[in-house]
């Protein structure tokens, strides 16, 4: 009897036991595998963020460049004839160039444009941005300039066909890249296509 009592209570005493070691393992697992992910997230949105201004202004200066073409095409400042790169008999640069100032032919990306003259607040040389400074307010004594020395602008002419494969003879495809670099950072780029019409 006295046995069979001892038994018992080592049975109620054994089902009293805290958590193994197994199952404290797993639970620190779990957890590591939450604050992993946490970390992760985190760095992803300081990333973002680190390049935001750089992004919007990489967008604004893609669609800048193919609202020029767009408009000079429009306007018949430009022949259709003329929308294509130098190496194709056009009047645009081949390869990636510097946001240079638009020349006396109002268009960027051709052999006629310029530096930036030094006057105001940009330097001369490559395109700039004014940007708010510590108060916050743009207009004041303490706005910063940046420079866009690190951007590049890249217009590329390419012919559009039809189904039957032949070239379609009234249509251009435009694509233009604004691409940057920031130390510490690979290189970023955002990129417009379109499609230009011989008709206007």
């Amino acid at each position: 009897m006295m046995q069979r009592r001892l038994q018992s209570q080592t049975k109620r005493t054994s089902g009293q036991l805290g958590f193994t070691i197994i199952e404290t393992m797993i639970a620190i697992a779990i957890m590591s595998i939450g604050i992993v992910t946490l970390v992760a997230a985190f760095a992803t949105a300081v990333s973002a963020t680190m390049n935001a201004q750089e992004n919007l202004i990489a967008r604004q200066k893609t669609l800048e460049a193919m609202e020029s073409v767009y408009t000079a095409r429009n306007t018949q400042q430009i022949t259709f004839a003329q929308i294509a790169n130098t190496t194709a008999g056009g009047i645009f640069t081949n390869g990636a160039t510097q946001l240079l100032a638009a020349g006396p032919d109002g268009l960027v990306n051709t052999s006629d444009d310029l530096n930036f003259p030094a006057t105001g607040v940009c330097p001369a040389g490559p395109e700039c941005v004014v940007l708010p400074g510590p108060d916050g307010i743009l207009g004041t004594g303490d706005d910063l300039t940046q420079s866009l020395g690190n951007f590049t602008r890249t217009i590329t002419f390419n012919q559009v066909f039809l189904p039957s494969g032949t070239v379609n003879t009234n249509l251009i495809a435009v694509t233009i890249t604004v691409a940057y670099t920031k130390p510490g950072w690979p290189a970023r780029s955002y990129k417009v296509s379109g499609l230009i019409s011989s008709y206007h």
